[in-house]
């Protein structure tokens, strides 16, 4: 048995600051949508121990609910959940943001789009421990099926220099290689087709390299410090250097295929890792390995997302409903800000320290009813 990432340290709703005006009924809107989702079935049970069981039978409380008032809703919460702060044993809790990209592009490559967003390829496989070979590591998630058996999938630098040249993978294409760069690591995109209509995209496979912060990478060569490196910096050192950028981009081994998403509600984000549409300023993404999904998760912090950019007290209960290759830890959390380029720029500046990460509980016995 492994030694626990963090302990859990039971609460009380009192304990919990701002709670009172904690955003429940949007909350409880985005937890009751899992229901649909699961169905049935349930989410895996993941290593923090919250159960997915108990967790699909709460949101199946919740969808009957039907709407209701605020009141309602935080009666709801304090029902069937019992608060538990996140202690990491290494570290400390931490945020960043993440947005829903708004871009041009057309299905058909020009001189102007040129540069292409990937279906998953068919011989692209997911590993578990089940099939995983000896030869790939233990955090290896995706390889690439031949007749010899599974080895790595390409690489960034090989897809982009033509590995999967051919096969007929283009969903859309895209002006900039920046963009297209920032779509894979936001892992959604909504496209405003040159055709004419609107083209959701999501995440739907890696080719299973680790990802590989190239911000870091800016940091380490001093043309930042941690502080000033924001998604805007990055983006607009990428630009003002066209010659250096696509190796620096390769650094970034990690590479995202799509799939399209039709008939989304265009006031939510894209569908996401837990298979339901994202809620600005609910969402958030988690380490699946430790969260289950659909986790409520009510944070506590001082966040750049006011309207002038300015700190904002967010006091915020959340839900788990996404996850991220730089998303690590059990109480690191990326919050969905929202869709386009103003939610672009506040995301982009969310790296803070919460007070508070707390994950809720669903409560012995509650939502079997």
């Amino acid at each position: 048995m492994t030694d626990p990432v963090a302990d859990l340290e039971p609460l009380s709703f009192a304990d919990l600051p701002g709670w009172a005006d904690a955003g429940h009924t949007a909350a409880l809107a985005a937890f009751a949508r899992h229901a649909d989702a699961w169905g049935e079935s349930a989410p895996k049970t993941r290593a923090l121990g919250l159960d997915g069981a108990a967790l699909a039978r709460t949101a199946r409380t919740a969808r009957a609910m039907g709407p209701v008032d605020a009141a309602a809703a935080r009666a709801f919460f304090e029902t069937h959940f019992t608060p538990l702060r996140v202690r990491p044993r290494d570290g400390g809790p931490f945020l960043t943001g993440y947005f829903e990209p708004e871009l041009e592009g057309s299905r058909r490559p020009s001189e102007r789009f040129r540069v292409p967003l990937l279906a998953r390829p068919h011989d692209l496989v997911d590993v578990d421990d089940a099939n995983r070979p000896p030869s790939l590591g233990p955090g290896t998630a995706f390889a690439r099926s031949t007749p010899e058996g599974l080895v790595p999938f390409f690489d960034r630098g090989e897809i982009e220099t033509g590995a999967l040249a051919d096969r007929g993978l283009e969903l859309v294409f895209l002006d900039d290689p920046v963009d297209a760069f920032f779509v894979h690591v936001q892992g959604s995109v909504r496209i405003r087709l040159v055709e004419g209509g609107v083209m959701r995209l999501a995440y739907a496979a890696k080719a299973g390299h680790p990802y590989t912060s190239i911000a870091k990478e800016l940091i380490a060569r001093g043309v930042a410090t941690p502080e000033a490196m924001t998604a805007d910096v990055l983006r607009a050192w990428l630009r003002a250097h066209p010659d250096e950028a696509p190796a620096l981009m390769r650094r970034n081994r990690s590479y995202v295929f799509f799939a399209e998403q039709p008939d989304l509600d265009p006031d939510l984000g894209a569908v996401a890792a837990a298979k339901v549409q994202l809620t600005p300023g609910v969402s958030l993404a988690v380490d699946r390995t430790l969260h289950t999904f659909g986790t409520p998760i009510f944070l506590d912090a001082d966040l750049p997302l006011g309207s002038d950019g300015g700190p904002t007290r967010f006091r915020r209960l959340m839900v788990a409903q996404d996850t991220g290759s730089a998303i690590l830890g059990p109480a690191r959390g990326d919050v969905f800000v929202g869709l386009g380029p103003e939610a672009g720029r506040r995301a982009g500046l969310v790296r803070h320290e919460p007070r508070a990460f707390v994950v809720l509980a669903p409560r012995e016995g509650e939502g079997g009813r």
